[in-house]
């Protein structure tokens, strides 16, 4: 369902970054495949300090026995809107790595910098086909790890579900205002030239 897009730039910008949004009303659309591996090869090719490329993605598509157990990591107020997306994602990272010639794995200070680069490559990726992707921290991390078999040098970083974008109508009404996409502030307010500002 198209939805009314109040973004305008302020500055001359690709159209794909206003494009891409996080909502919430998914129709529970079947997902192939092969279309989340295209998700996945994009996030592939976002840099990393070392190309240690520390991202890792535990993924289920609606349908698959898989499924509940990603779902059932979520908490109680995104369950009840992520249930209706056609594949899930646990967003992981690896906190240390291997520099080169050496013989023993140090922190990657970056880790978390880098995953989220190859999150916004997969989320823009998604966009691109015409899916929606929205992360969200509303899920319990201990668990995760438990149950998807996490070592202990990697860090549980964020779910994301993805789908094709549904009538807000199925939300509740609180949330139904909500589903546009949203705004943002403008550069001035964070990007200074040679000093803090903030």
């Amino acid at each position: 369902m198209p939805q009314a897009n109040p973004r305008v730039a302020d500055h001359p910008i690709d159209s794909q970054f206003l494009s891409r949004w996080s909502p919430r009303a998914f129709t529970g659309a079947d997902i192939s495949e092969e279309t989340v591996l295209t998700f996945l090869e994009a996030a592939r090719w976002a840099p990393s300090s070392y190309n240690s490329q520390p991202w890792r993605f535990v993924y289920a598509r609606r349908g698959t026995p898989q499924w509940e157990g990603l779902l059932g990591l979520l908490n109680d107020f995104n369950r009840s809107w992520a249930e209706n997306a056609s594949v899930l994602f646990i967003v992981l990272s690896k906190t240390t790595f291997t520099p080169p010639g050496a013989a023993a794995p140090v922190p990657a200070v970056s880790h978390s910098f880098d995953t989220g680069s190859a999150w916004a490559y997969l989320a823009l990726q998604a966009s691109l086909s015409g899916w929606h992707a929205h992360a969200m921290v509303g899920f319990d991390k201990d668990r995760a790890r438990t149950q998807l078999g996490v070592p202990a040098d990697f860090s549980v970083e964020a779910a994301v579900a993805i789908g094709k974008l549904g009538d807000k109508s199925i939300l509740p009404e609180g949330l139904q205002s909500r589903e546009v996409p949203s705004p943002r502030e403008p550069v001035s307010k964070f990007a200074f030239e040679g000093k803090f500002q903030g």
